[in-house]
């Protein structure tokens, strides 16, 4: 299931949405990053790490949406982390009574019963400001930035030159805005912008769905990625592969048109009567 990237990192794709899981080689264990999306493919990932002799001693999810906040008993129980952000907002769903039905009508029919939900969100916010994962292994930095979703944060594995982008930078999903944010535009150009900061320092670029990628398709992501939020704030019809024709999934230029609408409606409601 796992596939070298760089040394000491390792991936696991899952069916959904081509989904990686990221596990960081330590001393003592491993750090888990975003694990997988079904109860088997979560099982046979903590499998593959037992016959490597690699036991789980911290997690990590690199925002609040339900993909990327599950777990499974046979990691242990290591402590999860998330940006303060980050777990601020998965405990505010958590809080509701109902919450596995609100998060029920965002799951994908093919795999809704097969996503295990009894260890979902149960997350540490690290301290506002933190600047790494604190654990015994390569060191990863933080970048938090809102561009995506609350406390979103991608981590660069400096020993190992790795940026892990979480839901950004795809080859196969466009830009996701935040339009819950205040300026969700100008906080994805800001991210683009951080992420842009460091890529001089990475060689290799693992996003949350999709590819892969090396140093030149880091900054071919981020520049393809600038010109689709450019177009979408402008309004105009963007040269996007990944929301033509073309688009890996049917849906999404559906999902294009919806953040279309609901950008030019935010504006008309800003505009003075």
């Amino acid at each position: 299931m796992l596939k070298v990237v760089a040394e000491g990192v390792l991936v696991h794709e899952s069916e959904f949405i081509q989904s990686n899981s990221v596990v960081v080689q330590g001393r003592d264990g491993v750090l888990l990053i975003d694990p997988g999306i079904t109860g088997d493919e979560l099982a046979a990932l903590a499998n593959d790490l037992r016959e490597l002799g690699q036991s789980v001693v911290a997690g990590f999810s690199t925002h609040p949406d339900w993909d990327h906040v599950l777990w499974h008993a046979n990691f242990g129980d290591a402590p999860r982390y998330g940006t303060a952000r980050c777990a601020a907002a998965i405990q505010d769903l958590l809080s509701n009574a109902d919450w596995k039905d609100r998060i029920a009508v965002g799951l994908p029919p093919e795999y809704a019963e097969e996503i295990p939900m009894d260890l979902l969100g149960l997350i540490t916010g690290l301290p506002a400001q933190a600047s790494q994962i604190p654990w015994d292994g390569p060191k990863a930095r933080i970048i938090e930035h809102r561009a995506h979703a609350p406390g979103h944060a991608a981590l660069l594995i400096e020993e190992r030159r790795v940026l892990v982008a979480g839901d950004m930078l795809s080859d196969i999903l466009m830009p996701f805005l935040d339009l819950e944010a205040a300026n969700p535009v100008e906080n994805y150009l800001a991210a683009l912008r951080l992420l842009e900061s460091v890529a001089d320092d990475v060689d290799a670029v693992i996003p949350g769905h999709g590819s892969v990628g090396g140093a030149e398709q880091l900054r071919a992501r981020i520049k393809q990625d600038r010109a689709y939020v450019q177009d979408l704030r402008d309004g105009g019809v963007p040269d996007d592969p990944r929301v033509g024709p073309s688009a890996t999934l049917d849906w999404l230029p559906d999902v294009h048109r919806w953040q279309l609408q609901r950008l030019a409606q935010r504006e008309q409601n800003e505009m003075p009567e």
